[in-house]
């Protein structure tokens, strides 16, 4: 994808039987490209086929956020192994696309230490290894496949492990892999960044891709997020890649999403 700082949308909030109908619309709305969703159990690797008819068709799809029941920072063995290796489906399938990454968190309603029982049944030190160690097994994939494995951080009462973008950093350093960035998320920010534009600046040669929804999950303009800010950070770090909606709806697709490609170039 060309575009600086394409403004994309996922294809879940999009009506149509294939790729192609979805990005009829997603054009129409003002958006560059479609993020698409990396289904587990081998789901996404089996789209192969209708994901490149698309983008023989010109649909622009430059990354995949991962949809799984389990996650690369799973407390079982056998779970964990399995996420890596869906993973690396996955990042075979973006790079056979020409896209630029897939984007996965550590875990995702696993633990958190905010509820009940508090305590994980893994240490901290022992969460750093697995996550160093399927980190830099997929980063050294991502490499070879020319494309960028990005670790999203989460809310604390998401994940207990990679909540700000400065864990995901620390982590990042020990893989020592520039096929491994962030997927820095906004409203994750909102929640754990006491200072969202300078943590934002902090990790800025760390920063691989960008999704953006409002303070209380709703598309961009639907809460208090400042995107005057959010946009001039992005310019100050350099950052040129994608920025892709994703988002909880406050109307109808059709109602509320033609505003947000305008709202954000106004600041980018």
């Amino acid at each position: 994808m060309t575009v600086l700082n394409a403004i994309c949308v996922q294809e879940q909030v999009l009506e149509g039987d294939t790729l192609e109908q979805k990005w009829e619309i997603a054009q129409a709305w003002g958006f560059d490209g479609i993020e698409l969703r990396g289904g587990g159990d081998g789901a996404f690797a089996a789209r192969l086929r209708d994901l490149r008819r698309a983008a023989a068709n010109g649909v622009p799809m430059p990354t995949v956020c991962v949809e799984m029941s389990h996650f690369i920072g799973a407390f079982d063995d056998d779970l964990r192994r399995d996420a890596i290796t869906q993973m690396g489906e996955q990042l075979r399938v973006i790079a056979d696309l020409g896209g630029r990454g897939a984007m996965t968190p550590a875990s995702w309603g696993m633990f958190s230490r905010r509820l009940p029982p508090f305590e994980p049944p893994r240490s901290p030190e022992d969460d750093t290894t697995v996550l160093v160690d399927a980190l830099g097994t997929l980063g050294e994939l991502a490499s070879e496949l020319a494309v960028t494995l990005y670790l999203e951080p989460l809310n604390r009462y998401e994940d207990h492990m990679v909540n700000r973008l400065g864990d995901a950093v620390e982590l990042i350093r020990l893989v020592g892999l520039d096929s491994v960035r962030i997927g820095a998320d906004t409203y994750h920010m909102n929640i754990e960044e006491a200072d969202p534009a300078a943590a934002l600046i902090e990790a800025g040669p760390y920063i691989g891709h960008v999704q953006a929804s409002d303070s209380n999950r709703l598309e961009p303009g639907a809460g208090h997020i400042d995107w005057a800010l959010f946009g001039a950070t992005l310019q100050a770090i350099g950052y040129d890649g994608p920025i892709a909606i994703e988002s909880r709806l406050s109307g109808a697709a059709a109602d509320v999403l033609p505003s947000v490609p305008p709202l954000l170039r106004r600041y980018l």
